[in-house]
């Protein structure tokens, strides 16, 4: 798989399947648990997330129980979440405060965004995973937002993927502009680091 056709097709396939999955919502639910789990002890405030289309795994019911669990702990700092807004100029991604009911808003892309909610900067970003693959590396949809987005973060937050294990392809070959990962989970647990 080297060539753009070749990514493009393998992500037609993937999005195809995952979209068909019989068992999508018990694999969701399997994730959501996991998420749960690997969030527990994090120091992160401040967590990066999206809305999920296309049949991904939605992350925000964990990240709203994370944000709870925060506030029932009596917290020294709010625990926050960000949903990405297109910044159409750099072609890169800011990210706004999100919270159940907050006022949305469809992107150029017809994606969902927080209306008018004060940017704040991720320590932890979550992102897609369209596929994953070995050495912490991801295939989207190849438009580049979060490889501009992360090339240009201070401070760089730790990224984590999500995705289901149907997601998982061995030969994905990384492009020179790929970042690598911190971590990737899916409805199996943590694959990446491997330990």
């Amino acid at each position: 798989m080297s060539t753009p056709e070749d990514k493009k097709s393998l992500r037609q396939r993937l999005i195809e399947e995952r979209l068909n999955l019989p068992d999508r919502l018990r694999r969701a639910d399997l994730l959501q648990r996991v998420m749960r789990i690997w969030l527990v002890g994090r120091p992160d405030t401040v967590i990066g997330a999206y809305w999920p289309i296309k049949g991904e795994f939605d992350p925000l019911p964990a990240l709203h129980r994370w944000k709870e669990d925060g506030e029932l702990l009596d917290q020294p700092q709010l625990r926050r979440i960000g949903l990405p807004v297109v910044d159409k100029l750099h072609k890169t991604l800011k990210f706004h405060a999100w919270y159940p009911g907050c006022p949305m808003e469809e992107d150029a892309y017809g994606i969902p965004k927080p209306k008018d909610t004060e940017v704040i900067v991720p320590t932890l970003l979550f992102v897609p995973c369209v596929g994953y693959g070995p050495g912490g590396f991801r295939l989207g949809y190849g438009g580049g937002f979060y490889d501009r987005t992360l090339a240009k973060l201070e401070p760089k937050p730790f990224t984590v993927g999500l995705g289901f294990t149907t997601g998982y392809v061995d030969d994905l070959e990384p492009e020179p502009h790929d970042v690598p990962l911190d971590a990737i989970l899916n409805d199996n647990g943590v694959v990446w680091p491997i330990r």
